[in-house]
């Protein structure tokens, strides 16, 4: 009898804590994310403000590959008024997002790690690690070796007596645009392990799919880059690279019963 009287309260009791329990955790996510986004902004926020008095110095660094491609005598134009200001300021912007990417991602990892299991964790750190290098190793891909190449060509095939004269905002978002490009290409060993460990593709169905993947390389190559063939086997080459790559780091195929 005693049993059964305090079964209804303790069903009470648990059926409130499990109304409220959500409602709490909830809140407290929320509040996590919301300081997880603010360390991001003050860690992008600080890099701003320690770069800001070399802007000038990161604007021609950036624009080095087109000023020594371009003939002597020949210079970028301003066509806003107030570009010469925002615009290395936009470019220092982007480096101090750059430089804080490795406080991004421990935010990122800091806010989702708690949910994941132990073999997750062990997954998806490695995979964020890899995704910042490889992000700035395609940047690097395309301004050592990709920015020369281009820009040396269009100064080549320019018309006669065309004094090929670039504006620096157009400019900075054709830099921009490459850099996201290349960056974003140069992550094809991560989606193609992490598609193959989440079980989404066999190692056997990844090398089934090479010659798709040669011919899409190629398609997206011409998309993103400049109608060049040089900047999109640039592009396309080490894209098929990667992904044999990435099929080396994925896991071997069970033997087949």
């Amino acid at each position: 009898m005693n049993d059964s009287s305090e079964n209804p309260e303790t069903v009470t009791v648990q059926v409130d804590a499990a109304q409220t329990a959500p409602q709490q955790t909830l809140i407290e996510h929320l509040i996590e994310l919301r300081n997880r986004l603010m360390k991001i902004v003050l860690g992008i926020g600080l890099c701003l403000l320690v770069l800001l008095p070399f802007a000038q110095k990161i604007y021609s660094f950036v624009a080095e590959p087109l000023m020594s491609a371009l003939p002597a005598g020949n210079s970028m134009i301003a066509t806003d008024v107030i570009a010469p200001f925002f615009v290395p300021l936009k470019v220092t912007l982007m480096v101090a997002f750059l430089f804080s990417l490795p406080n991004t991602v421990y935010q990122i990892w800091a806010f989702v790690a708690p949910a994941l299991y132990k073999n997750e964790k062990k997954l998806v750190f490695p995979l964020m690690l890899s995704t910042i290098i490889l992000f700035f190793i395609g940047m690097a891909f395309a301004y050592f070796l990709v920015f020369p190449a281009v820009f040396h060509f269009m100064v080549k095939v320019a018309p006669e007596g065309v004094n090929m004269a670039t504006d620096i905002d157009k400019y900075l978002s054709f830099v921009l645009g490459m850099f996201i490009a290349f960056g974003v290409s140069f992550e094809v060993p991560v989606v193609v392990v992490l598609l193959n460990r989440i079980g989404m593709v066999s190692r056997r169905q990844l090398k089934t799919a090479r010659p798709y993947v040669i011919v899409g390389a190629f398609v997206i190559a011409a998309v993103i880059t400049p109608p060049d063939i040089l900047s999109q086997i640039l592009l396309a080459v080490p894209l098929i690279i990667l992904y044999e790559f990435g099929l080396l780091m994925c896991r071997p195929d069970a033997p087949e019963a």
